[in-house]
This record gives C-alpha cells, structure tokens and sequence, in this order.
C-alpha cells in the first residue's frame, strides 16, 4: 500500500476563503483562438478586481513562453497543457483564489479532464461562441491565414476540430456588448463565490 506523504499543513481553503470574505472558483474561458476569451476574461478580472476579489489570470499565450514552454501543438501535447493548467487552478482555488483561465479548450475529453482534476462543482464555464469565420477576420496574430495556407497543422477550427460544449455555465454571444455581459456576469460570480458586503 503505497504511503501518502504529503505534509497535512494546518490551514485550509475554508480558513483562507474566510480571510478573502469570498470562496474561491475557476472560472473557465473557452472558444476558438480570435473568439475574445482573452478580453473578457480580462474584463471581468478587472470588475471583480473593483470588488476587492482575490484573483489570479492563467492564459494560453502566456503559459506557453514559461511553464508550458516545453510543450508543443500536437494532441498529446495540447492535453498535457490543459492538464497543467487544471493542476494549477486547483491548487490556486484551494488556496482561496477566485482564478480565471483562457484557453482554447476545444474538444469534450479536455474540458472532461478540466472536471476531472479541478471538480464540477468547483468550476464556471464560459463559452466564448464567435463563429470562425469572424474569428478568421479579426486574426490578431495572424495565424488563421497561416492555418489556410496550410503553414499551420492542426489547427483548431481549420484543420482540428472544436467541439460545442455539452456542459456550460455561460455562453457569451459575441454580437453582445461586452460592458453589459461583463457586467451580468460579474453578478453572477459574485453570487457563486458568496460575497458578503463588509
């Protein structure tokens, strides 16, 4: 039988929660590249911010050039990067940090292993849904022209596929104004994480 060594340390995510006055949760931002996860995740960060929230921002593009920069694109590796992240964010919610991450997350069995890891009940998922040909247009990075030449292998929405979610908490309708969904959705987590007005 094998022995658990990990070090029982004495507080817990219960005594840090009641320190921040909040409970803490991952909140999820997932849709195609292009989709606008990244700017409202930004803007809610920011509103919650306001509010006196403790919170931590995990984003695709950043963990790439530190703690995933050993990873590539290919499936196996995709999963690996997902994976990490899940591993993070439950330590950081376990900590008492309402943390908010933005990733492409495209197909079922990630989002699954997402659950897996972190819990259901601890996460909020936000569907970014932008159709991929406004996605395409918008190209900040210049990567779906690359992608449709072909200079790009699997990538997602051209050449791998992003599957529709079967479980979502909130679906943002990329035609919405982003103030007033930044707006509804803060209120919403601040509901889920119990804040009490000091």
């Amino acid at each position: 039988m094998k022995n658990d060594l990990t070090f029982n340390y004495s507080l817990k995510r219960l005594d840090k929660e009641f320190q921040n006055n909040h409970s803490s949760i991952v909140i999820w931002f997932f849709g195609l590249s292009g989709s606008g996860k990244s700017t409202l995740c930004n803007s809610l960060e920011e509103s919650l911010f306001l509010k006196k929230i403790r919170t931590v921002t995990l984003d695709g593009d950043t963990l790439r050039t530190g703690l995933n920069s050993d990873l590539n694109f290919s499936k196996e590796d995709r999963n690996e990067n997902i994976r990490r992240v899940s591993e993070t964010s439950k330590i950081l919610i376990n900590n008492g940090i309402v943390t908010l991450c933005s990733f492409i997350t495209p197909l079922e069995k990630n989002r699954s292993l997402v659950n897996s890891i972190i819990g259901r009940d601890n996460i909020f998922w936000v569907y970014v849904d932008t159709p991929l040909d406004i996605c395409s247009k918008r190209d900040p990075k210049g990567l779906y022209e690359k992608a449709f030449k072909g200079e790009i292998v699997e990538f997602t929405g051209v050449s791998s596929p992003f599957e529709n979610p079967t479980d979502v908490d909130f679906i943002f309708d990329y035609k919405e104004d982003i103030k007033h969904i930044t707006e509804k959705l803060s209120n919403i987590v601040l509901k889920k994480i119990h804040l009490n007005e000091q």
